[in-house]
């Protein structure tokens, strides 16, 4: 009998993916794990794995196709023969779980405890005549756990499983914390990655097999765009539909923009002192620490973590429908990574119980992994605040986008060698432009103000790092 394979929830707020490649052919076998599809999200590449055995019956999708999530994208004939016992089970779940889900976190929040209970009872919580409602990475890290996933209370809608509910039901069982593997959900191909410069085509529209269509501005309260007057009088043009990661970034920035009233507060900071202790144990820093650099952008990670602390209102939220400001408890700071399909913002969970090695260390590997398309996509959720660095490519000064639905930002120029006044006297310092954008409905200019002289009391001296912690 035929098994469908639907294109899998791919996470939060994801409701589509263009095939970027189809791995095997009708009458090819397939085993469990063979990656099937390279597909591309707003937000990363990613590889979508079979999680069962059997033969290619028909396959429904092209390369260059855009699909919906729930999409039925291939059939096999004989799945489940060589694959796990559950094979057949998980084939069910698969189609159980097509569609999207918005998971309410605070349900999620609230019933670790009960789910942790749950785990020492070793209670079986779902039916075993039918398939636990959970998405692919969800089902993939119960097994790497060797957790029975019906055995797990699902806190999300209709009792779907989510991630947290499998690590907290792993805490239960060891009767201490723990700490999930990290999914790898998301690998781009060398071919994909093997092209120095994107041609505009490839950058802003895929391949160009289906339209990219008007942009979905209606929450927003904006009315429809004007239409544009013909070019083609002036001369030669070329029309290239607005897709994938390019089009997200310009539906993000509609929303930012038509959502939060900005107000960019400028400063600067004297990173002088900062700057040669930096060049005096980068060196040794990166030796004993493999795969992290000490670097400005690093400290600035601990210094924004540490004003975050102090001025709460800019590690917020606003919900207008509720009237209520959410203040987040947890500190995840997003990372702007410039990459040739645009800009992507990577998050450091945690970052406040992460020491600066731990955070080096992670820069260097989300940076590293949004370049090159591999960034899983749990990596980009959750943010509560984000850093822009242009420093290195330049600029004096920026007016950076709050990235919705966080409510400020921190932009860092670049650092410039420069003459100063210290007690009177004419010195050499080194001198880095800072600014905050932030939402003027959750702080004020004189808190934002307040909020930027923390960080720079922080950087310009090394001390007060010390004093803080």
């Amino acid at each position: 009998m035929a098994v469908e394979f639907k294109l899998p929830d791919l996470g939060e707020g994801i409701h589509e993916a263009e095939i970027i490649s189809v791995k095997f052919k009708e009458g090819d076998v397939v085993k469990e794990d063979d990656v099937l599809f390279e597909v591309e999200t707003d937000k990363a590449m990613v590889e979508i794995p079979s999680p069962y055995s059997g033969t290619v019956e028909k396959m429904f999708v092209k390369e260059g196709q855009t699909v919906n999530v729930g999409i039925v994208m291939v059939s096999f004939s004989g799945a489940g023969d060589s694959s796990s016992s559950n094979g057949a089970v998980e084939k069910e779940e698969e189609a159980a779980v097509a569609a999207p889900v918005k998971e309410p976190v605070m349900a999620a929040a609230t019933s670790n405890n009960s789910t942790a209970t749950m785990a020492r009872s070793g209670a079986v919580v779902h039916d075993r005549e039918r398939p636990v409602p959970a998405a692919p990475a969800v089902r993939k890290l119960a097994r790497e756990l060797g957790i029975d996933l019906h055995c797990v209370a699902g806190t999300g809608r209709g009792g779907r499983v989510l991630k947290e509910d499998v690590t907290a039901y792993a805490a239960g069982t060891l009767e201490s914390s723990m700490t999930a593997t990290p999914v790898n959900t998301g690998h781009v191909s060398a071919q994909y990655q093997k092209e120095e410069q994107l041609s505009l085509q490839e950058r802003f529209g895929g391949d160009g097999s289906t339209g990219g269509g008007a942009l979905s501005f209606a929450s927003s309260g904006t009315s429809a765009a004007a239409p544009l007057p013909d070019f083609n009088k002036y001369g030669e043009t070329e029309r290239i539909p607005l897709k994938s990661i390019r089009r997200k970034i310009a539906e993000s920035m509609m929303q930012s923009w038509t959502h939060i009233p900005h107000v960019t507060t400028f400063d600067e900071a004297d990173i002088t002192e900062l700057n040669k202790l930096i060049k005096v144990h980068e060196e040794n820093f990166s030796k004993k620490h493999a795969g992290a650099r000490l670097t400005i952008t690093s400290l600035t990670v601990k210094a924004v973590v540490n004003a975050l602390k102090k001025y709460p209102q800019f590690n917020a939220s606003l919900d207008e429908a509720s009237g209520e400001i959410v203040f987040k408890k947890f500190y995840n700071i997003g990372i702007a990574v410039a990459t040739e399909r645009g800009l992507i913002v990577p998050v450091i969970h945690n970052a406040d119980k992460k020491s600066l090695v731990e955070i080096a260390r992670e820069l260097q590997d989300i940076a590293t992994k949004t370049r090159a398309g591999k960034i899983e996509l749990d990596k980009l959720q959750g943010g509560t605040f984000t850093i822009t660095n242009i420093g290195a490519i330049g600029g004096t000064s920026m007016s950076p986008m709050i990235n919705y639905p966080e409510c400020a930002i921190l932009g860092m120029a670049r650092a410039k060698d420069r003459p100063v006044v210290r007690d009177g006297e004419i010195a050499i310092g080194t001198i880095m432009p800072l600014a905050l954008s932030f939402d003027h409905r959750l702080g004020d200019g004189a808190e934002a103000a307040y909020f930027v002289q923390h960080v720079i009391n922080l950087l310009s001296d090394p001390f007060n790092f010390l004093l803080e912690e």
